[in-house]
């Protein structure tokens, strides 16, 4: 449904002045429809038909793991203490994410400074929407005093303990975690919404039929415009009543390393120090004169974005790195673990062709060659630090048992290596605490 609404919306914006001429209207010297605000549609028709669809199809909010009974339902004044401190908590985050932005540099250039005029845009709305939105789910909420209420009464009562019950630090540390990556990740994603759109928009059929290597990045660019549609979405719904809550947070340090070097500011890829492009080309470059051989190469890149992307899709609204949001086993997920991961790092290897260079010579080219390597190791790193954190659920632990027994590429790799690695049942991590 959300590659349906958002497949459509971009073909309106891309006809907008056909459209507009053949209703009648005034369009003027205007062109397609490939601002900014326009791209942010673009993740309304998206996101919209996804939550329609959950909510009256799929029913999501009737799910047991969303810890809300809708046939309870308190009076008033036994809920509004608890909402008006989790208001406070959630305030006093949303505040201290503002300080970020306002503090880190990073964030007032580039791509980020259309993303932090939006969020100043919404703020005002978030806060006013929080209100009622609170008062309603907090009596219908089986246990309300959450880790954004834990925060708020450390802000109001600092050191007390009211009711007999003192603050639970976990709790808080959860809370944290989950907007800290709510906070940093919604920021980037909604900064690379608008650029990825408008050249989907803007590009002639033209240019896109010229030879099989446009086209072919044509077809990938679609792939990776659902891709950071369906995530920039998936971010943004972390709500109960949809069930796409964030459950636990990575409480992991070597996690959050392992994620955040792939993304900026702290990249260590495209420019940084793992950069295996240096004095290279793409397979556009080396294939160049062989259309036949470039349809066949453009043809596997997409087939590996295509995955990428389907790794994306099956999370739905519940997509999210460093967190567990529900475990996920249908789709490209009953192949493999890590989809995501395996696909997109062979795309590199079949696109950028480390091995070959401009200028440099074999050097340069046994350079860019390990430099990838090592960026597949990062993602390695990555899936086994996200493991860490979901085998604390007992859920994913099954999946992991049947992965290994069943999956395509589990299979492979212990049929090459001659292993087979059974998951011994391990008990939830204390670190991570129990998943509801």
């Amino acid at each position: 449904m959300g590659l349906t609404g958002l497949l459509g919306y971009l073909l309106i914006a891309r006809h907008a002045p056909d459209i507009a001429a053949f209703l009648g209207v005034d369009w003027g010297n205007r062109g397609p429809m490939s601002g900014p605000n326009s791209a942010i549609v673009s993740v309304l028709a998206c996101g919209v038909p996804m939550v329609l669809w959950s909510l009256f199809v799929d029913k999501v909010h009737r799910n047991p793991s969303t810890g809300i009974d809708w046939n309870l339902r308190r009076p008033w004044r036994d809920t509004l203490d608890i909402s008006l401190t989790k208001l406070a908590g959630l305030w006093a985050t949303w505040l201290l994410l503002a300080g970020f932005y306002a503090t880190m540099r990073y964030y007032w250039e580039g791509s980020y400074a259309f993303s932090m005029d939006l969020l100043e845009r919404v703020v005002p709305w978030l806060l006013l929407i929080s209100v009622p939105y609170m008062l309603w789910l907090d009596r219908r909420m089986v246990e309300p005093r959450d880790g954004c209420y834990q925060f708020g009464r450390w802000l109001i009562a600092p050191g007390k303990s009211g009711g007999g019950r003192p603050v639970d630090g976990r709790a808080i540390a959860h809370h944290f975690r989950a907007w800290a990556v709510k906070g940093f990740f919604t920021a980037f994603m909604l900064s690379i919404v608008p650029g990825n759109f408008a050249a989907l928009v803007t590009v002639g059929w033209s240019d896109v039929l010229a030879n099989p290597y446009m086209t072919g990045i044509w077809a990938i660019n679609i792939l990776y415009l659902v891709d950071v549609h369906i995530a920039t979405v998936g971010y943004i719904l972390t709500m109960k009543p949809l069930d796409s809550h964030i459950r636990t947070a990575n409480p992991y340090f070597m996690g959050w390393v392992a994620a955040l070097v792939c993304y900026p500011p702290f990249i260590l890829m495209n420019g940084g120090p793992l950069d295996y492009q240096v004095n290279g080309a793409d397979w556009g470059y080396w294939l160049q004169g062989h259309d036949t051989l470039m349809a066949i190469w453009a043809a596997l890149l997409f087939a590996l974005v295509a995955i990428y992307a389907w790794a994306t899709m099956a999370f739905g609204i519940r997509f999210s790195n460093l967190t567990h949001r529900g475990v996920i086993t249908h789709g490209p997920y009953a192949f493999t673990r890590h989809p995501a991961y395996v696909s997109k790092n062979l795309s590199w290897w079949v696109g950028s062709l480390p091995f070959l260079v401009t200028a440099g010579g074999p050097i340069e080219a046994v350079r860019n060659t390990v430099l990838l390597g090592l960026v597949s190791a990062v993602y390695y790193w990555r899936a086994k630090t996200e493991e860490k954190h979901l085998l604390a659920d007992p859920a994913y632990a099954l999946y992991w048992n049947w992965a290994q027994a069943n999956a395509l590429v589990p299979r492979l790799f212990a049929k090459l290596t001659g292993r087979a690695r059974p998951l011994i049942r391990l008990e939830p991590d204390p670190k991570v605490g129990p998943v509801a």
